[in-house]
């Protein structure tokens, strides 16, 4: 009779690498192991984000160096960041959390182009 490895449940080395999908990425802890660069480019939102930026720094009146720039554009990303983590559930697929970041940039492109 032959042993099958997962027979052995005891074994503090069967960490599941043999499994179908190991080693896959787990989704459940992408926020909690990314920064905000990092969601942005997983999700391929960079653009639709810096068409929101470009607004806020045309409400702003421009920048003249790049403090002005990051006084503006920060608040921006710290809010995304924010909305990020509150809606944000173990589990979740990347679609799931692009369309979270997509939901918001395109809210806060409506808001800002209301008060331009």
């Amino acid at each position: 009779m032959t042993r099958h490895s997962d027979e052995n449940t005891d074994s503090p080395s069967d960490n599941g690498a043999e499994r179908p999908g190991a080693g896959e990425e787990n989704l459940s802890d992408l926020p909690v192991r990314m920064n905000l660069e990092q969601i942005i480019d997983m999700t391929g939102q960079l653009e639709h984000l810096n068409e929101l930026i470009i607004l806020h720094l045309e409400k702003a009146g421009g920048f003249t160096c790049t403090e002005s720039y990051f006084i503006t554009v920060q608040p921006v990303l710290d809010q995304l960041e924010g909305e990020i983590r509150f809606r944000y559930r173990s589990g979740m697929s990347a679609q799931q959390i692009t369309l979270i970041v997509q939901d918001w940039i395109d809210q806060q492109i409506a808001v800002a182009k209301k008060s331009l």
